[in-house]
């Protein structure tokens, strides 16, 4: 039977479909779970766990374990303190060797790495290694692990065959010019040792497009021919595609993209809502040479670790735990504000904040108000749409101006766009649809935000459709 496979490697999770012609089959790659967070773990014997079960190990391991940093070794010095005998042809010089530290970085009780957002560095041709317990790792060496993960989950459900599965890609992938040539070769190269044996690649928003017309056109549902934008907002970007469809023929006028999307709003609800409650604000009043210091607390120092939750773990140190400390014994109301931003460090709970955050978002995609509830921080936040749609205002004029971009460049009104196809997990934010609604009233519609582009996929994989950059317009 002839089937097409589609592969969603995302910057935040990853899905995969199969297409037998009629029908898309999603992909359960983790325990009858169809999205799969995209994540590596590596232990110190440089054991792999990926997806769920490396976020658990992270989590685990780093739960109330003092972090020590300690230098690192960067060269040996020699100092020559005795001359040798010159009337003895088998005298040496007395030589002292010591060694040259560097500053204290690195953390030896570290029992294993999270890698997450790989995809967002391997356009960046100057990043070729990062060091895994001073192992230099290829990027692609993190990639493959996900890979072949996911290549073992498609394979209990069907066999493969040589360059069967079309992998998705963002319109413009993180770094400088160039940046796509060189993010492509690498997941190519990924997904070889992965099994994959893959080096097609197609646009995700195009996917999505492709999913949505086979699903309804070929059903009548939708008209046979028109003009067609679709926004794809998923966790790390924002990609548009507008095409001219006629039937399941698709021609591409333009592709465009930005390098946001839900983490990135997700990281500003915590600074709005969460990090007052941790002490953002509150004075800092300490004993420093028999003298009472007081300063605005340096909260600065504590938020970008937390705002990047892999690496909420290294807060646990003795230079962030006395400043807290500090902020504890002074008493009054902020004391409790300290006493809950030492539990979040000491107990890693960076990413159940994180969960609570989308679960809170979410919720306001069909209510007002909603509450960010994290009882193990005894944390109850009331988050209303106002302050949530203000928070949004430099996100939407954003998008405002690439959408306006995008027409330009293809030179198409807007009043002409017969199809609007929403579509990514952060397409459901009230805001957006609003703001899509309002651009194009009665032709927006919403298409299976977390699984359309693996569905499309595989379908192009299935017709052996193919993606020729030199003939759209890109920006």
């Amino acid at each position: 039977m002839a089937f097409g496979v589609g592969l969603d490697f995302g910057t935040s999770n990853s899905a995969a479909a199969w297409f037998d012609g009629q029908d898309v089959h999603m992909i359960a790659l983790e325990e009858e779970t169809v999205v799969m967070p995209t994540a590596v773990h590596l232990d110190r014997v440089l054991r792999a766990r990926t997806g769920t079960a490396a976020i658990r190990q992270y989590i685990l391991e780093n739960q109330d374990r003092i972090v020590e940093l300690t230098p690192e070794v960067i060269a040996q010095a020699s100092l020559v303190t005795g001359e040798a005998e010159a009337a003895d042809p088998f005298s040496q010089p007395e030589i002292t060797t010591s060694a040259v530290y560097g500053a204290a970085v690195i953390d030896r009780g570290l029992p294993g790495r999270l890698f997450r957002g790989v995809k967002r560095l391997i356009g960046n041709a100057e990043m070729k290694r990062l060091m895994v317990f001073d192992h230099p790792f290829r990027l692609v060496a993190l990639l493959t692990p996900m890979l072949k993960a996911i290549r073992q989950s498609i394979e209990r459900v069907v066999s493969l065959t040589h360059d069967q599965v079309i992998i998705g890609r963002p319109v413009h992938f993180e770094g400088p010019s160039g940046a796509s040539e060189v993010a492509l070769a690498r997941l190519s190269e990924a997904a070889g040792y992965a099994g994959l044996k893959s080096n097609r690649f197609y646009p995700e928003p195009l996917a999505a497009t492709l999913s949505y017309l086979v699903q309804n056109v070929r059903s009548g549902v939708e008209q046979q021919k028109g003009l067609a934008l679709t926004f794809d907002f998923g966790g790390g970007t924002l990609d548009l595609s507008l095409v001219r469809f006629n039937g399941l023929q698709m021609a591409v006028l333009v592709t465009s993209g930005l390098a946001i999307g839900g983490d990135h709003i997700d990281q500003l609800i915590f600074k709005r809502f969460i990090s007052p409650h941790l002490g953002k604000g509150e004075r800092w009043v300490r004993r420093v040479d028999g003298e009472v210091i007081e300063t605005e607390f340096p909260f600065d120092e504590f938020e970008a670790l937390l705002l990047n939750w892999p690496v909420t773990y290294t807060l646990n140190q003795g230079k962030y735990r006395s400043k807290i400390r500090d902020g504890i014994q002074q008493g009054g109301a902020a004391a409790e504000k300290f006493q809950r931003l030492e539990e979040l460090i000491s107990h890693n709970l960076s990413y159940r904040v994180f969960q609570a955050i989308r679960t809170a978002k979410a919720a306001l995609s069909t209510t007002s108000e909603t509450i960010i509830d994290v009882p193990e921080l005894d944390l109850s936040i009331a988050m209303g749409l106002p302050e949530f749609n203000d928070l949004l205002q430099d996100l939407l004029a954003q998008i405002e101006t690439l959408i306006d971009q995008t027409l330009a460049r293809a030179g198409v009104d807007q009043s002409n766009v017969d199809l609007v196809i929403r579509t990514g997990g952060s397409s459901l934010i009230a805001s957006i649809r609003l703001c899509l609604e309002a651009r194009f009233p009665g032709r927006v519609v919403v298409h299976d935000p977390f699984t359309s582009v693996a569905a499309g996929l595989s379908i192009a994989s299935y017709y052996g459709h193919e993606y020729d950059p030199a003939t759209t317009i890109e920006r």
